[in-house]
């Protein structure tokens, strides 16, 4: 009957219900000193800064700044191509606190509008608007327009062969 008296008296307090509880309780510096240098997204070469794979980083730099694995809030601009379309995506984590022990459905993708204004301002309201990650911002905006432009495919410009005089 005490155990069953704890148990309740746990699921009394709310506070057991967030992310830190759901994620082990540890802090996303302890989380970082774990991957840092063993996670299967590492990718090294010679006379380049460590790059990673995994989904959600930003810039894809091996960093605690933009890990998605570390950090609780994420925020990630990237392109997708389903068969002739083009879409530019916006990923960030999920809110509640239950998907943290889900791979599959821990990061969000909701797609971005290709007008600039409007693409713009939607990055804006994700990041400094929702609280989540105002200092990646700047870079979300530069990253944004990058993949804007890489959409724009070269006209080919045929050249007759009978130069006309």
């Amino acid at each position: 009957w005490l155990k069953r008296k704890a148990t309740r008296a746990l699921h009394a307090d709310p506070s057991w219900k967030r992310a830190d509880h759901c994620r082990g309780a540890m802090s996303s510096t302890l989380i970082w000193e774990c991957i840092k240098g063993n996670s299967s997204f590492i990718r090294k070469s010679t006379n380049m800064p460590i790059m990673s794979a995994e989904k959600g980083n930003l810039c894809g730099l091996n960093s605690f700044k933009f890990s998605a694995l570390a950090n609780s809030k994420v925020c990630d601009v990237s392109s997708t191509k389903k068969g002739s379309n083009e879409t530019i995506i916006l990923t960030t984590r999920h809110s509640k606190a239950s998907r943290a022990h889900r791979p599959g459905s821990m990061l969000l993708q909701s797609g971005l509008k290709k007008h600039t204004k409007k693409g713009l301002a939607q990055v804006k309201k994700a990041t400094e608007g929702s609280f989540c990650r105002r200092d990646l911002l700047e870079l979300a905006e530069k990253k944004y327009q990058k993949v804007k432009t890489s959409f724009k495919k070269k006209k080919v410009v045929f050249k007759s062969r009978r130069a006309t005089k």
